[in-house]
């Protein structure tokens, strides 16, 4: 049996996020509908998810004298980092001494803080089917992987990014420096290591959200989401839309590779597992111990977004991964460098049928930073993903 406390009383169930944007807000707003106390962290002032948690805390996460300070300060009960940029040897560290417990694990947060960790884990150490690759320290690494196998087109990517930052497609070998340099510029705690991987000729990617949870029995049981399909540009998710239809064969891989990495990072939360398919044919591409940000169209399809059944998750509740319906999404972009920004159109864009709107309330904008996503159910997917985009064109960042 599951006791939860009452927040900000000597009882309280206290939960830390490490990483409070516009999914840890949604994860910190579930965690608050079932009476937890939440405390967010990040590495700015005002964050989103700050603004809505029961108390705020802005450190370097990646600092491991300042988060082991914050934690035995704070004592939560659950520590849930939620971006990658955070010191994962010292959470190992405190979960090892029994000082907190870290969602998924602290192994977990290790391994997929960056692509090395967890690309081995699921090409040596599980053999799924991955793209090939190699991790390489210098531009004459890069260029003598693609020479010895790899080849044109590749992508290449920062160890350790996230939302596809550093991330670029090489056509020929005029590409090459500017993409090492594109990923050097784009890497978030890792810097001087790049993986770079063949291009598989994929039909669609996506996005499988797996569920660990605790079933009737006290057992940890594995649920998973309808498929989200989704659209990205540079590495970075533009669109999503769920259900993506797929071949009942690729379906039951896909569910199979998503099992078999969750199962090994083990612990219990939602998990986003990336892949690529053509046909039957299904390949890893990456997971994360977390809501996904294409998973934000759960926020209107599913009975229980993948933020609330993180929450349930994490907290030993039992989950509900049912669709409810077909449903879309559409990213806002900042389109401008300012702080403070407003958004004309607000009004118009929520016109559109079947429509709702999230606005993260950021604090600073820039051109291509996501400012807010545009929500849109219906009766099938092809209409949602035009009224998703159709109510995301209306609205209209800018300089106040």
């Amino acid at each position: 049996m599951t006791t939860l406390g009452t927040p900000l009383s000597p009882h309280a169930t206290k939960v830390m996020l490490l990483g409070s944007g516009e999914l840890g807000k949604e994860v910190l707003i579930a965690l608050q509908r079932l009476g937890v106390e939440t405390i967010a962290v990040d590495r700015y002032d005002n964050a989103p998810g700050q603004q809505v948690a029961h108390h705020a805390r802005t450190i370097t996460m990646s600092d491991p004298a300042q988060l082991k300070a914050l934690i035995e300060a704070e004592r939560p009960h659950l520590v849930v980092p939620e971006i990658e940029a955070i010191a994962t040897p010292m959470l190992e560290e405190l979960e090892a001494a029994g000082s907190v417990r870290v969602i998924p694990t602290a192994r977990a947060a290790r391994l997929t803080m960056d692509r090395e960790g967890i690309r081995v884990l699921a090409a040596e150490t599980l053999g799924l089917p991955t793209s090939p690759y190699k991790f390489c320290n210098s531009l004459e690494e890069l260029q003598a992987a693609i020479d010895a196998g790899i080849g044109y087109p590749c992508i290449v990517k920062p160890v350790m990014s996230s939302s596809g930052k550093g991330q670029s497609k090489i056509d020929g070998p005029a590409d090459v420096a500017k993409a090492w340099d594109y990923a050097m510029a784009g890497g978030r705690v890792s810097h001087g290591r790049v993986i770079v991987e063949g291009f598989i000729d994929f039909d669609y990617e996506i996005t499988q959200l797996t569920v660990r949870s605790v079933g009737a029995d006290g057992q940890i049981v594995t649920s998973f989401c309808d498929p989200i399909g989704h659209v990205q540009v540079s590495g970075d998710y533009v669109e999503s839309w769920q259900p993506h239809p797929m071949h009942p064969a690729a379906l039951e891989k896909s569910r199979q590779i998503a099992k078999a990495v969750t199962d090994n990072l083990g612990g219990q939360g939602l998990f986003g597992v990336e892949l690529f398919v053509k046909g039957e044919n299904v390949w890893f591409s990456e997971v994360s111990p977390r809501p996904h940000d294409t998973g934000l169209v759960t926020l209107c399809t599913q009975h229980q977004s993948e933020f609330e059944l993180h929450a349930r998750a994490i907290l030993g509740l039992p989950v509900d991964t049912s669709l409810r319906n077909p449903g879309a999404s559409a990213v806002i972009y900042g389109g401008v460098e300012a702080q403070g920004i407003v958004f004309d159109g607000v009004d118009e864009a929520l016109r559109v049928p079947g429509t709702d709107l999230r606005l993260f309330g950021k604090p600073e904008s820039f051109a291509k930073r996501r400012m807010g996503v545009a929500l849109a159910r219906a009766e099938d997917v092809d209409t949602a993903r035009r009224n998703a985009k159709l109510a995301a064109g209306k609205v209209t960042p800018r300089q106040a």
